[in-house]
């Protein structure tokens, strides 16, 4: 049985308004409340359905910037919808699964975030699309024991943004899916910084090594592999020498295919990088390809095995697979959405695609956060113009800002276009690290505000006073 929630939401609209025009009455009486009423209704009829599926970086800055400027004004009803009750900035998420980050001010809360910003907010994962009817279907929400809370639910649209982001792709290696770990969402990453945790308790209780066996010499692998060994440093001062002897010897390894790790940096950046990990004990191998995961570990091209308690898939990127459900949306062979670089379906002008789920069939970008925030902001400034009077959406110009990657506390470094340090080039150290940080930072001022985001940046400064600085619960 499925839940017409377009239903119920148009009766409560109903009714509000009716409560709108009843206090308009002393003001205008010599209209009659029935014109009224009837001027009222078809204006709420008329109103665009905006749908933006996926909270990441790019949906939820999106329903952010049209709530305030579209919703605020009841010039359309925006609707998020993600299968997830909070967001977390995804270039954060090796910190989650390290635990060197637990702060609830990291995590934003979708139903707050719609309640201030004039858009509203329903859970579920969107399973299908009928791009004739303009109709989308939400799975079943299920609670953790199994049990249903809400039924298959359908949503009507006038224009969808999806924005579902993107997944770890395995390439089909046999026994990652059965045997490896991902942390491409909040959820997963809490489920392996449990694990890293109950592993790490064993291995101080046994006096033992802890092997973890990290695929994938991107950014989050790399990252990861550094924030593990912080986490490890950080754990020594909580007198958990009372589950045995010395703290454990922490053994990271990194399984990068290609000849580098960080192969959107440049070499040097690279080698660098590589060096810094190795400098404080983690194993890198480049040009080793996985061939199969079993419990054990990895075995790879060559034949050698790779022993790891805990096994981490960090490697290619892919759409999520739904994304074939989706009324047969032409996509790429990793399950993107093709575009035009107006952001648009090839073949469908009422669909957007952005961030890491869409492929601009002219001009792939990246897959980054920067390349979503930038769609996002230009989809805001242009989807307007587009609902309200149909002006076709300009191509979106992306403008390469460079890159940073930190490696914990211990180093970090900054690709920049151009020729100097901050006008360009190349930037290591603190400098870096500070950049990155204040990427985070700024996301939290566009989605709070100023003001609410320089609470946020000082209540997380005020906490770790107060607060382990390391997730041990």
């Amino acid at each position: 049985m499925k839940l017409d929630v377009t239903k119920d939401l148009y009766f409560q609209k109903i009714q509000i308004l009716i409560i709108e025009l009843l206090n308009t009455i002393p003001k205008t009486r010599s209209i009659p409340f029935g014109i009224l009423l009837a001027r009222g209704l078809k204006r709420m009829a008329s109103k665009p359905e905006i749908l933006i599926v996926g909270g990441g970086v790019a949906g939820l800055s999106l329903a952010t910037r049209l709530g305030k400027t579209m919703g605020r004004h009841g010039r359309a009803r925006i609707t998020l919808i993600d299968k997830s009750f909070s967001h977390v900035w995804k270039p954060m998420l090796h910190c989650f699964a390290s635990g060197t980050v637990s702060n609830e001010n990291d995590r934003v809360n979708f139903i707050s975030q719609a309640s201030g910003h004039h858009f509203e907010f329903w859970p579920g994962e969107v399973v299908s699309i009928d791009r004739e009817k303009r109709e989308v279907v939400l799975s079943p929400l299920h609670a953790s024991d199994g049990s249903v809370v809400l039924e298959s639910r359908s949503i009507r649209y006038d224009t969808i943004v999806i924005a579902i982001g993107s997944c770890a792709n395995d390439f089909g290696t046999p026994g990652v899916k059965d045997h490896c770990l991902s942390i491409d969402n909040l959820v997963e990453a809490n489920v392996f910084n449990e694990k890293f945790r109950m592993e790490l308790l064993r291995a101080f209780a046994n006096n033992s090594e802890l092997d973890i066996a990290i695929v994938g010499g991107g950014a989050t692998g790399t990252q990861l592999a550094a924030e593990l060994h912080k986490a490890l440093e950080i754990v020594g001062p909580y007198n958990l020498h009372a589950f045995g002897g010395p703290p454990p010897k922490l053994r990271v390894t990194l399984l990068q295919s290609g000849a580098r790790i960080l192969p959107a940096f440049p070499e040097s950046v690279s080698e660098a990088a590589q060096k810094e990990l190795e400098s404080i004990g983690v194993t890198v191998r480049t040009s080793a390809r996985v061939a199969a995961a079993d419990a054990t570990g990895f075995t790879l091209k060559d034949g050698s095995h790779v022993t790891a308690k805990l096994r981490v898939w960090a490697a290619g990127v892919k759409a999520p697979q739904v994304t074939t459900t989706y009324g047969g949306l032409p996509l790429n062979r990793t399950g993107q959405i093709l575009t035009h670089p107006n952001l648009c379906s090839i073949d469908d002008d009422r669909i957007f695609a952005v961030g890491d789920c869409s492929f601009i069939s002219d001009d792939p970008l990246p897959a980054t956060a920067q390349v979503a925030r930038q769609q996002a902001r230009h989809l805001a400034r242009h989807l307007p113009a587009f609902i309200e009077n149909g002006q076709p959406v300009p191509g979106c110009v992306f403008h390469n800002k460079g890159a940073i990657v930190a490696l914990g506390k211990y180093n970090g470094w900054a690709a920049l276009p151009g020729g100097t340090v901050w006008g360009g080039g190349i930037s290591h150290g603190l400098s870096a690290r500070l950049g990155h940080a204040m990427l985070y930072r700024q996301h939290q001022v566009e989605l709070f505000g100023l003001y609410r985001g320089l609470i946020s940046c000082y209540s997380n400064w005020v906490e770790t006073f107060v607060r382990p600085s390391i997730r041990l619960d």
